[in-house]
């Protein structure tokens, strides 16, 4: 590709881009020295999972790499120790050191399914945040004002309804912007929530001396819920490394017209090709749940194979369409009575009792296939007996 051409590929499906001539100029710079640029990517590990959400990003660090570019992948694992509102009406709980490594080492395992490990650059923020003495925070500290923290729309509003803003709120973007400065990045991507951030990484490498990186913002996705977007913290978010028929239901459960963006944004289909399918929906020369069916395989044959996309469509279209059981039924061994909601979390179908009671008043427990309204209700196991909790979630007792 010429420069502009490579302009154009780099900058599909932002929202905003800043700038396109500064980036012409890295381009021209490349040319020349045939050294990649480098692109900047960052993520707290505040969960074990890479969610779809993530893949709109790193999709678009695929580009980059198609072109020759090193991607920078920090792992915020000293950011996530302290907590980010992003957007949200109240600050993230931060996390332990413990929780954070173990959730920075599945992400690792976890980006290889799209990013190429060779045109990768893995790195942890606390190798620089880690070390720094707190007079060094404080010089870091003196380059932002108030006046430009409160610049950004959450804390404005936050303040704006005397809702608290604790001082290590503001730090995080300053430690976010500074992490451009210690990685000399050309390019920053990220949601279209994390523009202030990302600019204030321009502002801090001006202090510094080096070149402003450019910056790209990419569209939120919506979570299952289908209105708030994409979020562990929200738990309305499809991992890619959960089970291949659990990213199948979960993707056949979004309301239909979210399944576009979805497509455009998270599989490889291109845009024509989208644009058909759309169309041929709406003629009706096409049902909803055909597209989206299309549209699951297409995610879970991305992460796991076509085989266990055809194994997880099969299976769904028993239990939903044909009304019949699972194949694959997980056992449970019972020896003794024991109360509906023990036995639900003993089985893994929820987290909690609370969870539990929450299914039972929703009406989405069922025994045998009879709906179960009584929560303190105690169970005399049989052989064969099939507790089905929620949508998705079964099991059979052996005695």
């Amino acid at each position: 590709m010429n420069i502009d051409e490579q302009i154009n590929f780099i900058t599909s499906k932002s929202v905003d881009f800043i700038s396109i001539e500064a980036l012409k100029e890295k381009l021209k710079i490349v040319e020349k020295s045939g050294k990649g640029l480098r692109i900047k990517y960052g993520a707290d590990p505040s969960a074990s999972d890479i969610h779809l959400g993530h893949v709109v990003g790193l999709n678009k660090l695929r580009d980059f790499q198609e072109l020759g570019h090193t991607v920078v992948f920090i792992i915020g694992d000293f950011t996530g120790m302290i907590g980010d509102p992003s957007g949200r009406s109240k600050t993230r709980n931060p996390l332990t050191a413990e929780q954070v490594q173990k959730n920075a080492q599945s992400y690792k395992e976890q980006v290889f399914k799209i990013l190429d490990p060779g045109k990768t650059e893995i790195r942890f923020n606390s190798e620089w945040c880690s070390n720094m003495k707190f007079d060094e925070v404080i010089k870091l500290s003196s380059h932002i004002t108030v006046a430009q923290m409160l610049a950004r729309d959450d804390f404005a509003k936050r303040y704006s309804i005397n809702q608290p803003i604790s001082m290590v709120e503001f730090i995080y973007p300053l430690v976010q912007a500074y992490d451009s400065v210690m990685v000399n990045a050309d390019i920053e991507l990220g949601g279209t929530d994390q523009l202030f951030n990302l600019l204030l990484g321009r502002e801090l490498q001006k202090t510094f001396g080096q070149e402003q990186q450019c910056i790209l913002t990419l569209p939120l996705i919506e979570g299952l819920d289908g209105t708030q977007k994409m979020s562990k913290s929200l738990n309305n978010y499809i991992g890619i490394n959960e089970p291949p028929k659990e990213i199948y239901g979960k993707v056949m459960s979004i309301p239909d017209d979210l399944m576009w963006k979805y497509f455009s944004y998270v599989t490889i289909y291109k845009e024509q090709q989208i644009k058909e399918m759309k169309e041929s929906v709406e003629t009706g020369k096409m049902h909803p749940r055909e597209a989206k069916d299309l549209l699951a395989k297409s995610i879970v044959t991305r992460f796991f194979s076509e085989d266990e996309a055809d194994y997880a469509s099969e299976e769904f279209a028993r239990v939903f369409t044909k009304k019949e059981l699972p194949t694959d039924i997980p056992e449970i061994l019972l020896s003794d009575d024991i109360g509906l909601l023990n036995l639900m979390v003993k089985a893994n179908l929820v987290n909690s009792n609370g969870e539990a009671r929450r299914l039972i008043k929703q009406g989405a427990v069922r025994i045998d296939d009879v709906q179960i309204k009584d929560e303190k209700l105690i169970i005399s196991p049989k052989d064969g007996m099939i507790i089905r909790s929620g949508k998705r979630g079964y099991v059979k007792i052996k005695v």
